[in-house]
């Protein structure tokens, strides 16, 4: 219903963030129905608007809370998201680039 195919790159978005992601359709998942794998490295666009995360990092979608004041363990994961067919190219990928290191002058 949304034109969006196997092995498209797909902008998944929120009112918390946004986060590019391939898709990989299953008849195992119900309609309606977003699965996201975790573990992307963050790599925020810090040019864009929304700050768009280019590697994919789910956790920019969803509450960044604990379970209680005793424990702090991670809440569910689990949002409401929108998605839509990127159009264009890709932004590059620079999670995996080493930071500029500046040197101490004196």
């Amino acid at each position: 219903s949304r034109s969006i195919d196997a092995g498209d790159v797909v902008r998944v978005f929120n009112d918390r963030g946004a986060c590019l992601a391939g898709v990989a359709l299953d008849d195992g998942v119900l309609p309606g129905v977003v699965v996201m794998a975790t573990g992307a490295w963050y790599d925020p666009d810090i040019a864009s608007p929304d700050r768009l995360d280019r590697h994919g990092n789910a956790n920019v979608l969803s509450r960044d809370v604990g379970t209680s004041k005793l424990t702090q363990g991670p809440s569910a994961l689990s949002a409401l998201v929108e998605v839509e067919r990127w159009v264009g190219e890709a932004p590059t990928m620079c999670a995996f680039d080493p930071p500029s290191i500046q040197q101490a002058t004196g």
